[in-house]
C-alpha cells in the first residue's frame, strides 16, 4: 500500500461514509462545503490506496446464522499458510496473525451442519495445529453497524443530521466512475431461502463494493435499476443488509494493533463493553462465550499508548478481573477481502 497522508477533508470523508456508506457524492460534498468531483477523487485515491472499502453485509441472526470468533494456537512457522487458508474460505470475513503462532478467525456458519466442519472438521486435521477454540459473538458493542469513535470524529453533529436526513440508496454510475477492482473477495457464503436469486447476487456485488453504482448492480444481478434500487431498500429497510466501513487504522496515525480477551463479572459485562465501546483505542468489542466473555480489537498510536489504555483507561473499569493482549502482526483477511503482503507491516 502506498503510503497516504489523510488531511481534514479526507477525515470528514471517511465520517461521513461512516454515516451513510452509499451517500452520493453530491450529498456529501454539499455536507462538507466542497465540489462533487473533490469528494469523488479524494475517495478513489483512499479506496485505490486500501484505506478504506464499503462492503456490504448482513445481519447473521435475520439469516438463521452464527458469527464465530475462533482462536488457533499453531507452531508458529505454520501459523501463516493456515491463516492464508483459513482466508480463502468464503465463510471467513477477518483473519489475523497474533504473535506466538495464534490465529484469530472470525466465521459465519449456520448451527449445523457448517459448524461443524469448519471447527470440528477441517481445523483440526490440520497439520501442527495445537489447540481450537471458537466461541459465539453473543452481543457487540462497537464494530460492524457500530462505528469505532476513534475514526469518527471530524464532523459536526449538524452535518451528521444532514446526511442521515437524506440517506438514499447511494450513488449513480456517473458518480462513481473507474471504481478501482478489489482482488481477492470471494463470493458469498451461502444463505437459507429467505433470500431468492437476485437478493444473492446482490448481496454478492456489494460484498465486494458497498458503493457498486446501480447501473453495476443491475449488471451484476441482471435485472433493471429500478427493481435493484426497491430491492436494495428494502433489505436495509428490513435490517438484513448494512455498510461498514473499513478503515486501514494506519493512515489515522496508529501504528499498534493488539487483541485483547478480558474476563469480567457477568453483571458489569454490559456495562465494560459499553464504556470500552466508547474509548477511541478499540475498534471492535463484543461479549463471547469461554473462559473470557469480552473480546476487543485496540488500536493505538504507539506501544506506549498501548501500555497507558491498560493500566489507565482499562485498569479503571469496575468489574475487569483478567486480561490476555496479543500485538497483531498482520491482516490476512479483512472485511471479506484477502489482503496482498504488501498491504501489511
Amino acid at each position: 500500500m502506498e503510503t497516504v497522508t489523510l488531511d481534514g477533508l479526507d477525515r470528514a470523508l471517511l465520517h461521513a461514509l461512516h454515516v451513510d456508506g452509499r451517500a452520493p457524492f453530491r450529498r456529501i460534498a454539499e455536507v462538507l462545503g466542497v465540489s462533487d468531483q473533490t469528494v469523488a477523487r479524494r475517495y478513489q485515491r483512499l479506496r485505490a490506496a486500501g484505506v478504506v472499502r464499503v462492503v456490504g453485509r448482513t445481519d447473521a441472526r435475520l439469516l438463521g446464522q452464527v458469527d464465530w470468533l475462533t482462536r488457533i494456537r499453531c507452531v508458529p512457522d505454520a501459523a501463516a499458510p493456515l491463516a492464508e487458508a483459513l482466508a480463502r474460505r468464503p465463510d471467513t470475513s477477518w483473519v489475523s496473525l497474533l504473535s506466538g503462532g495464534e490465529i484469530v478467525c472470525n466465521a459465519r456458519a449456520r448451527l449445523r451442519p457448517e459448524r461443524e466442519e469448519l471447527l470440528l472438521g477441517a481445523l483440526p486435521r490440520s497439520p501442527r495445529v495445537l489447540s481450537v477454540s471458537a466461541h459465539y459473538l453473543l452481543r457487540t458493542y462497537v464494530g460492524g453497524q457500530v462505528a469505532w469513535s476513534g475514526r469518527t470524529s471530524a464532523l459536526t453533529d449538524g452535518q451528521i443530521g444532514r446526511l442521515r436526513a437524506a440517506a438514499g440508496t447511494g450513488p449513480t454510475a456517473a458518480e462513481a466512475p473507474g471504481l478501482p477492482h478489489v482482488p481477492g473477495v470471494p463470493d458469498v457464503p451461502d444463505v437459507p431461502d429467505v433470500l431468492d436469486g437476485l437478493d444473492r447476487a446482490l448481496l454478492a456485488a456489494l460484498a465486494v463494493d458497498g458503493r457498486g453504482p446501480l447501473a453495476a448492480l443491475a449488471a451484476a444481478t441482471g435485472s433493471p435499476e429500478t427493481t435493484v434500487r426497491r430491492r436494495l431498500a428494502a433489505l436495509v429497510d428490513g435490517g438484513l443488509l448494512f455498510f461498514d466501513v473499513d478503515v486501514d487504522p494506519r493512515p489515522l496515525g496508529f501504528e499498534v494493533e493488539a487483541f485483547c480477551w478480558l474476563t469480567v463479572a457477568p453483571g458489569r459485562l454490559a456495562a465494560v463493553g459499553r464504556a470500552m465501546a466508547e474509548h477511541p483505542e478499540v475498534g471492535f468489542v463484543a461479549a463471547t462465550t469461554g473462559p473470557s466473555n469480552l473480546v476487543a480489537g485496540l488500536v493505538c498510536r504507539d506501544t506506549g499508548a498501548f501500555y497507558d489504555y491498560l493500566t489507565q483507561s482499562l485498569g479503571e473499569l469496575e468489574g475487569v478481573v483478567a486480561v490476555e493482549t496479543a500485538p497483531l502482526l498482520r491482516s490476512v483477511k479483512r472485511a471479506g477481502m484477502i489482503m496482498p503482503s504488501s498491504n501489511n507491516p
